[in-house]
């Protein structure tokens, strides 16, 4: 693995071996080529990993996460240490005014995860019993348990699945009386169509609420998503481009909605305009969502480096794409219009079965980790999980909603999701977004190793 410690905005690779060199050559040529011509006669090169071959020569030691860079990072994180003050402060005030400059929003509110963020603001915004909420179909399950949290209801819009986005010409035959508001996710890192959505919502007096957990710093028509709409929630998980380890804000420019939520995030204690009445005390039913002083100061040092790292994964992910790009079976990702910038949590392609002999993409993932490029095949099918049929048969479901609104199988087939099926089952593969801190030789390899899979697939499907 590469050390943390280097400059990963600026890693350039020494060219020391042949296949480096062909590596190079290779950039400026097209992929359809056979692999093997590359190589002429170096039958260890083109010989798959997964079929034992054994190629010489570069292979990436792809960057590790998170970074730390103990030099720059560790003196506030030991500073809050020495103080004994680690309960929310200073810090976390100065980080929640630091991301809210970052994103373009006038607020900020850390809390201890993405997914309470999404509590959180739709618990502010009135969302609860009796209502509908529109969300994509392809996304991590907090983009939905926050809805069934509330006590709503989740409508599932199916994607556009080259975009890997909800589907905009899909959400208005979803929209019944019930309907209260709109979850987009900008998923992977790649923003959704937002303007197209905040235009839906307006049309239908929705509320939006942004899932920005993975796209900081993402951007449509140069604004930064998540500030489009009433909520736009981010998450710090470890594995985020934004890590802290666990953590997550909401930004908004409503001032009166932020402190609802800051009152609600610090038990329903008076703040702001929630005040009321001096000396009442907890002026809401609210919880305890604080986050410490030593996340912010994690956060801070973050914060430091992701511009610059987003734009090395934006560089990397724009020359990687060129490379795939005329791979028969393969599609890149397609960024919805008006994109000026993506977050690139993920670098995510189509993959097309019989345009590779058949051979299947559980078979295909396999072949290419055996390359050394790490990849999955991404989500399964929310709407197809049992939570859900689990909610509705809960004594809370049950007391509230009439049994015509709980009827599982009405809604299941209303709910149905074909793109979506077929992303999911058949057609995504993802490769997480460190990769895309690595070199452009880096890149050069995952495109060479997916075109040796390609020219080895009739042998890979047999014997693997």
């Amino acid at each position: 693995m590469k050390s943390p410690k280097k400059d990963l905005s600026r890693r350039k690779f020494i060219k020391t071996g042949l296949l480096t060199g062909v590596g190079t050559i290779v950039g400026m040529s097209s992929i359809n080529t056979s692999f093997a011509n590359y190589v002429s006669g170096m039958s260890s090169a083109v010989t798959p990993a997964v079929l034992g071959g054994d190629p010489k020569g570069y292979r990436p030691g792809w960057p590790s996460w998170p970074v730390w860079k103990s030099d720059s990072d560790e003196r506030r994180l030991l500073e809050v240490m020495r103080s004994g003050v680690w309960s929310r402060n200073k810090l976390v005030d100065e980080f929640e005014h630091k991301w809210a400059q970052m994103i373009g929003s006038k607020r900020c509110l850390a809390v201890v995860n993405g997914t309470n963020a999404l509590n959180t603001s739709l618990a502010q915004l009135g969302i609860g019993w009796g209502d509908e909420v529109l969300v994509s179909s392809y996304t991590f399950i907090a983009s939905v348990s926050c809805i069934l949290f509330s006590g709503a209801i989740p409508i599932f819009v199916d994607v556009d699945p080259e975009t890997f986005q909800m589907d905009p010409d899909k959400i208005e035959e979803k929209i019944t009386p019930n309907t209260k508001a709109i979850i987009p996710v900008h998923i992977l890192g790649l923003p959704c169509d937002i303007e197209r959505i905040m235009a839906i919502a307006k049309k239908h007096d929705l509320l939006v609420v942004e899932d920005s957990c993975q796209a900081w710093l993402a951007e449509v028509n140069g604004k930064k998503v998540g500030t489009f709409g009433n909520a736009g929630c981010y998450s710090f998980q470890n594995s985020k481009n934004m890590a802290i380890g666990e953590g997550g804000a909401i930004v908004s420019d409503d001032d009166e909605f932020m402190d609802r939520c800051y009152s609600y995030h610090n038990y329903g204690n008076p703040y702001g305009s929630t005040a009321g009445q001096i000396s009442a005390g907890t002026v809401m039913i609210g919880t305890k969502l604080r986050i410490t002083e030593y996340q912010a100061a994690i956060g801070l040092a973050q914060m430091e480096r992701l511009k610059g790292q987003t734009e090395l994964r934006n560089e990397n992910a724009a020359y990687l794409k060129s490379r795939i790009q005329n791979i028969e079976g393969i599609v890149p990702y397609k960024l919805t219009p008006n994109v000026t910038k993506a977050a690139f949590h993920l670098f995510p392609f189509l993959y097309k079965t019989d345009d590779f002999k058949g051979l299947s993409r559980e078979k295909f993932l396999k072949a290419l980790n055996a390359e050394g490029v790490p990849c999955s095949g991404g989500y399964t099918e929310l709407n197809k999980m049992p939570f859900l049929k689990n909610a509705f048969n809960s004594k809370f479901y049950q007391k509230f909603y009439p049994k015509e609104r709980l009827d599982y199988d009405k809604y299941a087939e209303e709910n149905k999701c074909p793109m979506n099926e077929k992303l999911c089952n058949e057609l995504a593969v993802w490769i997480p977004q460190n990769i895309l801190l690595g070199s452009k030789s880096d890149m050069d390899y995952i495109a060479n190793a997916i075109g040796k899979i390609r020219d080895n697939a009739e042998k890979i499907k047999n014997k693997i």
